[in-house]
Formats: C-alpha cells, structure tokens, sequence
C-alpha cells in the first residue's frame, strides 16, 4: 500500500488505529514476545492500523541508552504483515516522528524503509518555533512520508498551535490526516475550522480526544464559510485508549460510524455511553493527576488480561498514581460491557506462542 492515494482511501474509511504500548521485562528491557502478542491482539480485534513509536510507545525509546525505536518499529511491521498474510487484510501502519527538523527526517525515513505508510509528526520538540518554522519544518518531514498531524495536549508534552497553524499546515500536499487531541473544545474547533476553509476533502480527520471519544465521532461539524460545504466528521480514532479492550471498541467505532452515516438522531444510549468511556478514561489515562499515570493505566488492564508482566515503563519513575489502581477497579466493575476479557481469555494464548 505504497501509493498515498491508497493510504487515503483507508483512512478515510474510518479507521481503529490503536498506540502500541511497550512491553518491558522486570529489568525493562523489550519483551518481543509480549510485544508481538499486543500486535496480534490489536489484528484480530479488527483494528485496521497501528501506530508506533507514539507518545503510549514511549518516547523514550529513542534515547541512545535503550536504542529501541528501529526494533519496536520493526517487530511491530513484520507482525501486522504476518498477521495480514494469513488474513488477507491490510493493516495500515503509523510510525510516531519526533524531534527537531533533522532527527524527525531521519525518523521518517527510518520509518518509511520499513514499510510504515504514514508519520504522526510530534511537534514538542519545537516548543518556541513560529508558525512559519512549524511549517517548514512539516513540509521537510513530509517530503520523506505522507503525514499525520498532531494536536498533541500541552499535559502530555504537546503545545498550542493556533488556527493560523493549521491553515497553513492543511495546504501541505502530503497531508494525509490529522489526530486532533488537545482534550480541548476550542482547539479542536480551531484544526476542523482550518480544514474546513481549506475545502480539502482528503485530510482524515481522526479523534484523540480521550475525553470526548465517542461524540468526536458522533458530532458533525458545519464550520465552513462555504455554506454548501458538506459537514466535516471525525471517521476514526488513534488513540491510546484503544490499547485496552480493543475487540468492544472496534464495535463501538462501528456504531458510531453507521449511526453518522444514517444521519439519524442519537440514541440516548449512545449519550450514556460516550460518558462511560469518558469515566473509564479518567482511570486509565490518570486524569485526576494530570495525567502521570496515564502509560502504567494502560499497561495494568493489559497486566490483568494477561498481556504484560508488569506495568513497568522505560523511566522508573512512571508509574501508577496513588489510588489509581482503585479507580481502575471502579471502572471494571461498573462497565464490563466495555471490556473484552472473555474474547481476551479466548485467544491470549495463541497470541503469546
């Protein structure tokens, strides 16, 4: 799925694309058998991509003293090929593109060599850049491969990028699409704007927005100041919150889209549970601690399930926050038509052989 116009197309279906967790040992060294077992979970869930080497990959795999970002990437690709050619599918891989202007050219065509079909372009590392740097700089990364943009929240690292970033950034020919996840209203609202006035229809918009997962994809949005231009939607997620109970958030990505599609009232179940996530990912994601927690949340449904070890992280200081094991615990109890633990239970052997 080398040409971009087919890397379009997919992602414009509407995609579950979950961030690939790091699977560590004790010692917090990669455990490729775990790791590849997460890739074959996402696969038989039905997620239709994977990104890799994100913000829930840890960022710090890029640091010399692990040099981990071409093995993770790698195992990650050789995985979901495995996976495709027994399936006859095609998974569409998103590798995580960091650092400044150099490193980040490096990293995409690092990525790209092996066999990934988008970059999800961090911008943290340009903390102070203008606008007119912020886009030099995309433009030089996506000469090497088709882009994703990103609104990443300022909590977890990002920075705020006005509108006038985004509309400049959206005349950028390989501009595939773009994870809108500042877990904010008015910046989201600034990304569709700038791609509404734009009047581009092949930019993929996906949701991140934890905090608003299931009305991102619910919601349409009139933003134009075309007023015969056609609402724009989010049509799918990558998101770290779909690392966990991946198989019942394919079908929730399902609803949505068939209800957005419909055109249809939303059901009051629908309502009901957009706030059921949201709760589960206040656990997860650590919300009440500003996030802290959010990687070791992750990691410890993937422990409970089986999946992992342990919820050990490259820096030993990440880890769960005080109580919020216990909130992890509420949210189980309360929503276990959200989690997938028997399909889980079912098939987590085959997946770790």
């Amino acid at each position: 799925m080398a040409n971009t116009d087919l890397i379009r197309k997919r992602l414009l279906e509407g995609l579950v694309i979950p961030a690939h967790p790091l699977a560590l040992t004790r010692s917090r060294r990669l455990d490729e058998r775990r790791q590849r077992a997460l890739s074959r979970y996402y696969h038989a869930a039905g997620a239709g991509g994977l990104a890799v080497g994100v913000h829930t990959t840890q960022f710090a795999i890029r640091a010399k003293k692990h040099g981990l970002l071409k093995p993770v990437l790698e195992l990650a690709a050789t995985t979901a090929s495995a996976c495709d050619a027994a399936t006859g599918r095609h998974t569409l891989l998103v590798a995580g593109i960091c650092g400044k202007t150099q490193q980040a050219s490096t990293e995409a065509e690092l990525a790209r060599s092996l066999g990934y079909h988008a970059g999800l372009l961090s911008l943290s590392a340009l903390k102070n850049g203008t606008v007119s740097e912020l886009i030099f700089h995309c433009r030089t990364v996506a000469r090497a491969i088709p882009i994703f943009g990103f609104y990443l929240q300022p909590a977890a690292g990002g920075r705020l990028l006005p509108y006038e970033f985004w509309r400049r950034f959206v005349e950028i020919e390989n501009v595939v699409g773009i994870k809108i996840a500042p877990f904010n209203r008015y910046q989201t609202v600034d990304v569709l704007r700038a791609v509404a006035n734009s009047g581009r229809a092949d930019i993929a918009l996906y949701t991140g927005n934890d905090d608003n997962i299931v009305m991102d994809l619910l919601t349409p949005h009139h933003l134009s100041t075309d007023q015969n231009s056609l609402p724009l939607r989010f049509v799918g997620g990558l998101l770290g919150h779909w690392a966990v109970w991946t198989c019942n958030a394919v079908k929730l990505h399902d609803e949505c889209r068939t209800l957005a599609r419909s055109g249809k009232s939303i059901p009051q179940q629908m309502l009901r549970r957009a706030i059921e996530v949201t709760d589960c990912n206040a656990a997860f994601f650590d919300a009440a601690n500003h996030f802290h927690g959010c990687i070791p949340g992750i990691h410890e449904i993937l422990r409970r399930q089986g999946f992992l070890e342990g919820t050990w992280c490259l820096d030993p200081k990440e880890i769960l926050s005080p109580g919020q094991s216990k909130e992890i615990d509420r949210v189980c109890r309360a929503y276990p038509h959200l989690a997938d633990d028997e399909f889980v239970a079912k098939h987590i052997d085959e997946w770790l052989c």
